[in-house]
């Protein structure tokens, strides 16, 4: 009997709210869920996930059915989103969206790192500090498998990738990555997939 997948809102349920209890109108999970689906719809930035819940207000309402029939202004948004860790949202999500794909083998799969563009936290100083992703790309789903956040000095895109491999566990596949990971003694030593530099 083939088990039926779980909705991105049971995985968002298990990611901890680090709000106090009182006077919580908005349930976290529901607020990530708007968040995801404004992100999705090309709504940007805590004010556009806002516009976003103003222009399909008597839609979210009719289909989603809000406890006491409320959606979150934009401030609400922020104040989730700044309180969550991003890597626990981003495994979560991982999990769901693993229900969803079935990888081939000799798929081809592309892992890179890039900067994310308006993230600089210290514009004034020589050497600037921005938020740096890896994300697993397979080419012909078109599809982005996961991702993980480079964490300023402690991690390097190196490093980052090292785990995303452990963690995927793909035998059969082939990996394409950047010359940065030509280093003998960076790269781990139990790979079943076939690498590309």
């Amino acid at each position: 009997m083939v088990s039926k997948a779980r909705s991105i809102v049971d995985y968002f349920d298990a990611i901890p709210d680090p709000r106090r209890g009182a006077g919580q109108r908005h349930e976290q999970s529901f607020v990530l869920l708007l968040v995801l689906m404004s992100t999705m719809s090309g709504y940007l930035g805590y004010r556009a996930m806002g516009d976003f819940i103003k222009r399909n207000r008597e839609s979210l309402l009719k289909d989603l059915q809000p406890k006491k029939n409320r959606l979150p202004s934009f401030d609400t948004v922020r104040r989730v989103v700044q309180g969550i860790d991003f890597s626990i949202v981003s495994k979560q999500f991982q999990r769901w969206a693993s229900q969803h794909v079935t990888l081939s083998r000799q798929e081809w799969i592309s892992i890179d790192g890039k900067a994310i563009k308006g993230t600089v936290t210290n514009v004034c100083t020589p050497h600037l500090q921005f938020i740096s992703l890896v994300s697993v790309y397979c080419a012909k789903q078109k599809l982005v498998l996961c991702n993980q956040q480079i964490k300023g000095k402690k991690d390097t895109e190196i490093t980052v990738v090292q785990q995303l491999l452990k963690t995927l566990n793909m035998e059969g596949v082939t990996f394409t990555l950047d010359a940065l990971h030509c280093q003998k003694k960076q790269q781990p030593s139990s790979l079943t997939a076939k690498m590309i530099m």
